[in-house]
């Protein structure tokens, strides 16, 4: 498939504070998306809408987007809740939200452009088309989607396609995981996950035989697409998400700055802009191992594969080091490995002999020797990673990264005086006039620096001179200080040039008939209040179960699980281990497969092999 040279691409950055939103734009987010108060799927990530309001002003300067995330299922005494909230952000200047419960579509919502959160598990063209039929402008699409898969979707849509390509993975399909409600009572679809699949687990089949033993089954290692960046954009994704709305600044920063220059290279070579303005000056190196990761993986964008989970932690470890060459009383010393460069306030971390990730922080550093906090489990021969690496985070919690629109001045003279003319990398002009005697100036040479100095000495502001031409007959002699007000003049002009002319996105809600593509719905619908009800009815649904927080009146330890998967996935534990029931050698894995965690607590795997995929039963 051919890649329209007309479309702009956008890479979207997590933003848990504004804070952290400002600091993703500075390094070249194009976009950043943030949580609002209430009813967004990270509740520990939540910002007020002055807040939100001061993060889309920030963006706004660059033509950044802010788009909030407000994808928790809602019951009917929070839709007016909810939709004040949806007006207020209006208000504050959002472009776009981020939602998962259809009961919204039936409210007089602003003009807002939508957009349907990965919670609605947007994995087949047929649904991703109706979302567009809809009012939907943007699908952000499942994770477990290959890269056939999403350009299947590209040829029977138009919507925009917005796809993951860096953070944490749900196990679970998103929308589709109540595996925390189910043990809980704290639902992923109310934004209160507790995260039990990064808790040890214990595999056994009917036979009562023990396939894995005290491992983190249900945990997956950390998504990193940077090598399938080209093969995204030809299969027709423009928003490149980068996950992680509880990650500190460190994290984002780092992140960011990687994605932009790693697509950076691919736009310039393929003639693609992207969606905002500014180029961004980089005071550090990005590299994501050196931040939080638990290993990395490309999931299935290529494919089904093995080695996709970290079985033996949940924990990041960070960059491997090498391992360890020799040990004294004190001190180590490291063999060759990826990194030589330890310093005072590192922390490392190590399985010692039970499997167990442990670590302590480096106190020095002489020469070749390490002297490590404590020296238990150090052993010759031990793989050694850097789970923290504090020269490197102190280098970003004090980067001066900076973002800045280049623009074209042009001072030249009028019968009054003088005109200084400024021209930004989007085409928006401003001008500022001066009027004043014209006197030539005694020493020219000098005068000509006075100009070119002052009105290039752009200092903290979001711009920065890339050309200056003098225009005038004759060289004048003119004061520092009005060619100081004759640029402050011409840059503020200029600034609120740029917000009146920033392509400003808008969204309409399509209330039609089109038929969703099934006519039964299950509690997977996540069906919570009466409007969605209705909007399901009104698009020929005649069958529709609520969703299972509907009997959170009960609390979960009453209401009846029987008989539904409290998670559907595409990872299968038994094809991570190896064992693959299609392989012949693995036909005498028997069922009942039973996963059991540290607390004891006891869950039903059935496998389905004929469309490779994993469910779980309380």
């Amino acid at each position: 498939m051919t890649v329209s040279n007309s479309r702009k691409i956008e890479l979207l950055a997590p933003a848990g504070t504004t804070a952290i939103g400002m600091a993703a734009v500075n390094c070249g987010a194009d976009a950043v998306y943030i949580g609002a108060g209430r009813f967004g799927a990270r509740e520990k990530a939540g910002n007020s809408v002055a807040d939100i309001a001061r993060m889309c002003d920030y963006a706004h300067k660059f033509w950044a987007r802010v788009y909030v995330t407000l994808n928790t299922i809602l019951t009917d005494a929070e839709l007016p809740l909810a939709l004040r909230l949806i007006k207020d952000l209006h208000a504050a200047g959002i472009d776009g939200l981020i939602i998962q419960d259809v009961g919204l579509l039936e409210l007089d919502l602003p003009d807002i452009p939508l957009i349907a959160s990965t919670q609605m598990h947007n994995h087949i063209p047929e649904q991703v088309a109706f979302l567009e039929c809809v009012g939907f402008q943007r699908a952000i699409l499942a994770r477990e989607l290959s890269l056939d898969q999403i350009a299947e979707i590209r040829r029977r849509t138009t919507i925009e396609l917005e796809c993951f390509v860096h953070g944490a993975l749900c196990v679970g399909y998103s929308g589709q995981c109540y595996l925390s409600y189910a043990v809980g009572g704290r639902s992923a679809n109310r934004g209160a996950c507790a995260q039990p699949c990064r808790r040890q687990y214990s595999l056994s089949d009917g036979r009562g035989k023990v396939l894995a033993a005290d491992a983190y089954l249900l945990c997956l290692k950390d998504l990193n697409l940077s090598d399938h960046l080209e093969d995204l954009l030809d299969a027709g994704v423009s928003s490149f998400k980068i996950e992680g709305r509880l990650k500190d600044q460190a994290y984002v920063v780092n992140t960011v700055g990687h994605f932009r220059r790693r697509l950076d290279a691919i736009l310039e070579g393929r003639s693609l802009d992207k969606t905002s303005s500014g180029t961004v000056r980089m005071d550090f190196a990005p590299d994501p191992a050196r931040t939080f990761n638990r290993g990395v993986t490309d999931y299935f964008i290529s494919g089904r594969q093995r080695g996709v989970a970290s079985l033996r932690t949940p924990k990041s470890m960070g960059a491997r080091m090498g391992t360890v060459a020799r040990t004294g009383k004190d001190f180590v010393i490291m063999g060759k490995g990826i990194f030589a460069d330890f310093r005072a306030g590192d922390g490392i971390c190590f399985f010692d002999g039970k499997g167990c990730l442990t670590g302590t922080p480096i106190n020095r550093v002489d020469g070749d020797r390490i002297f490590p906090d404590k020296m238990e489990h150090i052993a010759v021969g031990l793989t050694i990673y850097r789970n923290h690496d504090h020269g490197f985070i102190k280098q970003l919690e004090n980067t001066r990264t900076a973002r800045k629109i280049s623009i074209r001045l042009t001072f030249s003279e009028t019968p009054d005086g003088f005109l200084l003319l400024a021209e930004d990398a989007d085409a928006n002009q401003a001008r500022q006039d001066l009027s004043m005697e014209k006197i030539p100036a005694e020493k020219p040479e000098m005068a000509v620096k006075t100009i070119e100095k002052q009105l290039s000495r752009l200092g903290d502001a979001d711009f920065i001179c890339a050309d200056l031409r003098i225009e005038t007959e004759k060289v004048y002699f003119i004061p520092a200080r009005e060619l100081n007000e004759l640029r402050r003049g011409v840059i503020e002009r200029l600034a609120a040039e740029r917000l009146q002319n920033r392509p400003k996105p808008s969204g309409k809600i399509e209330r039609n008939a089109s038929p969703f593509p099934e006519t039964h719905l299950t509690y997977r619908a996540n069906v919570l209040n009466q409007k969605a009800v209705d909007f399901y009815r009104r698009h020929g649904v005649t069958a529709i179960e609520p969703a299972l927080e509907a009997g959170r009146e009960t609390g979960p330890a009453r209401q009846d699980f029987s008989g539904k998967a409290v998670m559907i996935s595409k990872y299968c534990i038994l094809y991570e281990l190896g064992m693959c029931r299609k392989s012949s050698k693995n036909k005498d894995i028997s069922d009942p497969l039973i996963l059991t965690d540290a607390a004891g607590g006891t869950f039903i795997v059935k496998t389905n092999c004929d469309s490779c995929e994993m469910e779980i039963y309380q």
